[in-house]
């Protein structure tokens, strides 16, 4: 990789890091019944009628090969108390992700407790990006708590934080 290159890619990893974003983890059943997550930063509505999103993942992702194996996964928004959940969803120990965590089976996906909202979807396709690919998701049930009591967790200039109302 040239010098421009690398220093391209600095400039926009920073210029990203000025974006706030929603915290979530993607989760997703192997054939085996095992549960497997990733966090993510890039996901967002896509579509209202029908209900569509669209999630970003590593192509190198173990979660990714399950989610194109079994056509579904949940999309699980964090709140701000969340970011020990964050971190451990976003290293690269597999199954030992959920040892800590407390979740459930909900519409064939591992569901989170606790999130401030959640999302089961079916895969509506797959679009290659770069080093990751866009998942895109026909949504089939979507929870959300009282916002009121459950502020989100954001990641912005790679730190975690919350959003605080005026």
């Amino acid at each position: 990789m040239s010098t421009t290159e690398i220093s391209l890619q600095d400039a926009f990893k920073d210029v990203m890091s000025c974006v706030a974003t929603p915290v979530s983890i993607v989760t997703a059943l192997a054939r085996d019944g095992a549960p497997c997550g990733a966090t993510v930063s890039a996901f967002a509505s896509l579509s209202v009628s029908p209900a569509m999103v669209m999630v970003s993942l590593d192509r190198r992702s173990s979660t990714l090969e399950v989610i194109r194996e079994s056509g579904r996964f949940g999309l699980n928004v964090l709140g701000a108390d969340q970011a020990d959940l964050a971190l451990t969803f976003a290293s690269k120990q597999g199954i030992g992700k959920f040892g800590g965590a407390l979740w459930s089976v909900d519409h064939e996906v591992p569901r989170l407790a606790g999130t401030s909202a959640w999302i089961a979807a079916g895969v509506a396709g797959l679009q290659d990006g770069g080093d990751h690919v866009v998942v895109l998701g026909h949504v089939e049930t979507a929870e959300s708590e009282d916002a009121e009591n459950k502020s989100p967790l954001v990641y912005y200039r790679r730190r975690f934080g919350t959003y605080l109302s005026y």
